[in-house]
């Protein structure tokens, strides 16, 4: 375990250094540095292991480590040498060490538990170590590996690295680059995405259940816990845990977990306050592999209840356990083979494809009340209340494997990592829609017991990045019910082109003028149904009228808009539409004006075994619900492009900048790059900025510009007047230094309100259009990037658009378009088009230098000068920040 006889001081660690993982079989382990208190702990790992896995490390046997290789191997400098160990049960479960042996170069090793073989656990501390040796100026790997030992080298070779061998002496010598490319991070985010949906799997489709707290008492929690569960049908084995007797058809009563033979795989907690702690302690040492906790009066409750709840979580994962919760109405599962309903909602829903997830339990049975009017099917349900582990993106990891779930609906109080969120979602949205309702009250913001800033994002960046991901964005609850009516029972639609039939002419102008503002097609309306003559020939007009649209080659969607017919079995109506729509294999939905409860009438159409049809109230409700599932499939059918890697873009000569500056960053604070260091970086990034010299005496203004050459420009260094024409705070084409000495006078006057001390003189840039581009680091989104026209499009209207890098080919095209000023670059009133070649190729440099190097937390071009095909950045800003800001890194870690 390294080479190394003198044992270096301990030093302190960045704390994102630790964090609870997911192992592959969907268990948690703590992951942490290693420490000199940590003896016990290798000596009882190293006992524990066979003679074939000591040798295959060590390359000899030897039963026990000294006391002096303890010492050596448990105090390290987390610098030169790191060493990340995981911890399960209290025990030590694998370690993974480097030692560097050259400035750029370490050396690698692990030992992994025979007990725990086949869980991931080296992948996990491979990808942590790479993180920190980046962090440490450390480039690649070295390892020597004998060839019988053929998990380990499948651990190296399955990263995704570009792994090179060389056998020598009997030993496979393994050297790699650990700088994260697209294979390897594909390779981790796979590996994270069968964990993620591996654990959630474990959840929802549990073989034995324990409702901790079941009580007799119809008073009680537990109570309603069992009945839910027992009225649901659940599959598997159900014990009730409790003080008293219950005795229950369907349910086995024990005083504790202990007394349960089997394997419990799902423990409801629905004990009060103060019982909680122990109950989910209890579960741990049962082996319980999850809890789902409905009791309340933690992180809600304040500072205190969230320092408990984040206790509970630490008990919780320590013991491998996932935790629903606190404050939870529990979870679903309509899969006949489970048919569970954990929760307080006691009637079970009908089966169907919409997977739903709610933060907010109140909200959460708004929802499960909305699916039940509009007679949506669900096929899973998980209320995550303070969403102190479980979150949205876990169930999204699950819904994108799980075939029963065709549709993703998720309510959201906040978005505790949405670059991750962003992550999975766009990737999921490309096989099924994503509908997000997401409120407006709370911002964005970290979930109840989770420390961390507010977003500083800029306003309209979250909607982006949910346009960006394809998720359908709902105003709503109900909205978002509305989305997911049509989206689980009807097929996509292929176009914007729609049919509109009516009864009534005013019905089908005022659905027409709707689809209109909403920019759809409407290629036919046809209000001129006749439903006068009877309830039966009623009934065949409006079928024969819907029958004629949706055989159109002009027509992907129908709407039928009808006002009361008296006599009219709607059941049998609706129920005919629906075979007519199936048939044709086209979107409909029907709208009912006037008539309560005509969403009832879907439900009663399910029941009776015809195909769906989802019904509203409204034309309105249904335009927009139709409009927002219209504008997914456009942007599920675009081309989604490919990360183009920038051409002379020094990614080494980046990260080598990063490590010289990086102590000057300290704790949350930023630190802003001078003129020459600002420069140094952005070439490095292939990122020209216009010579300019700042000066506070004139004389030295002068000489500056002589050097330059005129013709010049005279700015103010003040961040603000510095842009500022109007203010007098920059002077454009000074011919000569005569003309320079008096623009100096007069500017000197005219700002001499303002505490204005320094100036700046540059050569003139070809005038053309101006634009600005901004990218930030965000506590909780992470790299922001926003483009804009400089000057009051962006100043007095906001007319940005913003990204979340990484950016495709595509979404560097789309965003240079976005700002509704940027018509301006392609031609208009007489402006001449500019070649935004170059400007794309900007925004993809910007776009990688906050992707991949998270320590640049701001960064600024402002102005960019476009003349022609020529492309000038006149200033720019760039600042430093804390790279353990970033929510979402090269390593993979769970939330809280």
């Amino acid at each position: 375990m390294g080479s190394t006889d003198e044992a270096p001081q301990p030093q302190a660690y960045p704390e994102y250094w630790e964090a609870d993982v997911i192992l592959r079989d969907g268990a948690t382990a703590h992951l942490r540095p290693i420490s000199p208190q940590d003896q016990d702990l290798l000596q009882q790992l190293h006992s524990s292991q066979s003679e074939d896995s000591i040798y295959l490390r060590f390359f000899s046997y030897k039963p026990k480590l000294s006391q002096r290789e303890l010492e050596r191997f448990t105090t390290v400098d987390h610098k030169d040498r790191v060493c990340f160990v995981l911890i399960l049960g209290g025990r030590m479960i694998g370690v993974g060490r480097y030692d560097r042996v050259t400035p750029r170069v370490a050396e690698v090793a692990f030992m992994i538990s025979d007990h725990h073989q086949g869980r991931g656990i080296g992948s996990i501390l491979l990808e942590h170590l790479a993180a920190a040796a980046r962090e440490n100026g450390i480039d690649r790997f070295t390892a020597e590996v004998l060839p019988e030992n053929r998990k380990m080298l499948h651990v190296f070779v399955e990263a995704g690295y570009d792994v090179s061998r060389q056998f020598e002496d009997g030993v496979v010598m393994l050297d790699f680059d650990i700088d994260p490319t697209e294979r390897s991070l594909a390779v981790m985010a796979a590996r994270e995405h069968r964990a993620e949906a591996r654990s959630l799997q474990q959840l929802l489709t549990p073989g034995t259940v324990a409702v901790v707290g079941a009580s007799a008492n119809e008073d009680h929690a537990g109570h309603h816990a069992v009945e839910a569960i027992l009225a649901g049908g659940f599959t598997g084995a159900l014990y009730g845990v409790g003080h008293s007797p219950y005795e229950r058809e369907g349910l086995t009563f024990v005083s504790s977990l202990e007394e349960i033979e089997q394997t419990v795989d799902l423990a409801v907690i629905a004990v009060p306050r103060e019982a909680v702690e122990e109950a989910v302690t209890q579960c741990g040492r049962a082996g319980v592999r999850a809890v789902v906790v409905m009791t309340g009066g933690y992180a809600e409750d304040g500072t205190a209840g969230a320092a408990d709840q984040r206790r509970l979580v630490r008990i919780a994962r320590a013991a491998g356990m996932r935790v629903v919760g606190p404050a939870s109405l529990g979870l679903m599962n309509t899969d006949p083979g489970v048919s569970l309903n954990a929760s307080v909602l006691r009637q079970m829903p009908r089966r169907g494809g919409l997977g739903l997830f709610s933060q907010s339990g109140a909200v959460g049975s708004m929802l499960y009340g909305a699916a039940m009017r509009h007679g949506v099917g669900l096929s899973s349900y998980l209320s995550a209340g303070n969403r102190a582990d479980v979150s949205g993106n876990d169930l999204m990891q699950y819904w994108e494997d799980d075939p029963a779930t065709t549709v993703c609906g998720l309510y959201l109080q906040s978005v505790g990592n949405p670059r991750k969120f962003s992550r999975i979602a766009r990737r999921l949205s490309l096989s099924k829609p994503v509908i997000v309702a997401k409120s407006e009250v709370t911002g964005l913001r970290l979930p109840p017991g989770h420390t961390g800033r507010v977003t500083q994002a800029p306003a309209g960046a979250l909607d982006a990045m949910f346009r960006q991901a394809g998720v359908i964005r709902a105003a709503t609850a109900e909205e978002l019910m509305d989305i997911a009516a049509i989206t689980e029972s009807q097929p996509l639609p292929g176009s914007a082109r729609i049919a509109v039939v009516s009864n009534a002419l005013a019905l089908a102008q005022l659905t027409e003028d709707l689809a209109l503002r909403l920019e759809l097609e409407p290629t036919a309306v046809d209000g001129t149904v006749d439903t006068t003559r009877g309830a039966a020939e009623a009934h065949d007009a409006v079928v024969a009228a819907v029958r004629a649209q949706l055989a159109s080659e002009d027509v992907d969607s129908v709407v039928l808009v009808l006002m009361p017919v008296p006599g009219l079995d709607q059941d049998a109506l609706l129920g005919a539409v629906a075979e007519e729509a199936r048939a044709a294999g086209r979107t409909t939905v029907a709208v009912f004006t006037g008539q309560h409860g005509a969403d009832a009438v879907t439900t009663s159409v399910r029941a009776e075994g015809h195909a769906a049809l989802p019904c509203f109230d409204s034309p309105g409700a249904a335009m927009h619900a139709l409009a927002r599932v219209i504008g997914y499939t456009a942007w599920r059918s675009q081309d989604q492009g490919v990360l183009v890697e920038p051409e002379e873009f020094d990614f080494d000569g980046v990260e080598k900048f990063l490590e010289r500056e990086r102590g000057k960053v300290t704790g949350d604070s930023l630190y802003e790059l001078g003129i020459a260091e600002r420069n140094e970086l952005l070439a490095l990034a292939g990122i020209r900025v216009l010579d300019a010299v700042r000066f506070h005496d004139i004389e030295e203004g002068v000489a500056a510009a002589a050097r330059l050459g005129y013709p010049v420009a005279l700015k103010t260094t003040d961040p603000f007047l510095r842009h500022r024409l109007d203010l007098g705070g920059v002077v454009l084409n000074i011919q000569d230094e005569a003309q320079l000495r008096a623009t100096m006078d007069t500017m000197r006057r005219t700002l001499s309100g303002w505490d204005v001390t320094d100036f700046e003189v540059q050569p003139m840039a070809p005038t053309g259009q101006t634009v600005v581009l901004r990218a930030a680091e965000d506590p909780l989104i992470g790299p922001v990037l926003s483009f804009g026209m400089a000057g009051d499009a962006v100043n007095l209207l906001d007319d940005w658009a913003h990204r979340v890098p990484p950016l495709t080919d595509r979404d560097i095209t789309r965003v240079v378009r976005a700002p509704k000023a940027a018509r301006k670059l392609f031609g208009y009133q007489g402006v001449a088009p500019v070649d935004t070649t170059g400007l794309e190729q900007l925004v993809n440099r910007v776009a990688f230098l906050k992707d991949r190097f998270p320590e640049i937390a701001f960064l600024e071009l402002n102005p960019v000068i476009l003349s022609g095909s020529v492309l000038t950045v006149l200033s720019a800003t760039v600042k430093l920040g804390n790279p353990g800001q970033r929510t979402d890194s090269a390593r993979r870690a769970m939330l809280g």
